[in-house]
């Protein structure tokens, strides 16, 4: 079993009054929901980090893919914790607002896998590069990966704006790659290479061909929900009644419902008088029965009187 150095879990406490400062009325939903799933899975891990780690030789060569699901929500201790999901409630709560819940909660599962893909490739790209079969047995977890990628689509979102890297005033949309050398220098044991990933899936988003691809599945999600619905009504709609009046619209039989002329003729002269007799307030200074319970000699009458008018 892999040990995780807990001590008091200071990074949660100062996580949760953080969140408390912000107001969770101001937190957007999408990103809400995944910080408390990075707080469940660092308190209730699924699997010990050995397990859950992504790496070549544990995906790839053991065809362990699950690791690309379970490596974001994954963190090291409570410090590597608290310092991504304060990252990400800030982003979020940009990113959220302005993309949409729905279109940023599909923005973070994408981003998620992708990162893990990008990580992979990198590791096997410098493992031959440098003769090293070492790159392929680094593995890493954490939320971090992504938020880089966050950082770039924010920048791009953004571009006017700048942060504070080290206390260094850095434009947005270049604060990415100030942040990749800075955490690198300040932690060394980072995954360098991991927040890299990061970087090249939001730089894939916002100048390359992932965002188009995104979309794409997303409409033709939309198109097979929306046929979907539409047969589910034809099937209980016109299709699916078949004693409606109105089945077909060239049905003179629908249309008249079924009434021989004559009988089109007493309805349109009852339908007629009452509308000469209605007030505006809707009441009728005549009282009329119903037209069933009436005699051929009355309706022959109205009918007379009828055309004379």
């Amino acid at each position: 079993m892999y040990s995780r150095r807990r001590g008091e879990n200071l990074g949660l406490l100062l996580l949760l009054a953080q969140l408390f400062r912000v107001g969770f009325d101001n937190i957007p939903p999408v990103t809400l929901i995944a910080m408390v799933l990075n707080v469940f899975l660092f308190l209730s891990p699924i699997k010990p980090l050995l397990n859950v780690c992504i790496s070549v030789h544990e995906a790839w060569n053991r065809q362990d893919w699950k690791r690309l699901f379970y490596s974001p929500f994954h963190h090291v201790d409570d410090w590597h914790l608290y310092f991504n999901m304060v990252s990400m409630l800030y982003k979020g709560i940009l990113l959220e607002q302005r993309l949409g819940s729905t279109w940023f909660a599909y923005m973070l599962s994408v981003f998620s896998v992708m990162t893990g893909i990008i990580y992979l490739v990198l590791e096997m790209v410098l493992a031959e590069l440098m003769h090293d079969p070492s790159y392929k047995m680094q593995c890493a977890v954490g939320f971090s990966s992504v938020l880089f990628a966050l950082k770039v689509v924010n920048g791009y979102y953004n571009p006017g704006g700048f942060t504070y890297v080290m206390g260094i005033p850095v434009w947005e949309q270049y604060a990415c790659w100030a942040e990749l050398v800075a955490i690198h220098l300040i932690a060394p044991g980072s995954s360098f290479v991991g927040h890299l990933s990061g970087i090249i899936v939001g730089l894939l988003y916002i100048k390359g061909p992932l965002k188009k691809l995104m979309q794409a599945c997303a409409d033709i999600v939309s198109s097979s929900n929306y046929s979907r619905q539409q047969t589910r009504f034809n099937n209980r709609g016109y299709s699916g009644n078949s004693s409606s009046r109105y089945d077909t619209p060239y049905d003179r039989t629908g249309y008249t419902g079924g009434m021989t002329e004559e009988e089109q003729l007493d309805a349109a002269i009852w339908a007629s008088l009452n509308n000469h007799g209605a007030h505006g307030d809707g009441r009728r200074p005549y009282s009329f029965g119903d037209p069933e319970q009436l005699n051929e000699e009355e309706i022959r009458q109205r009918r007379i009187n009828r055309f004379a008018r």
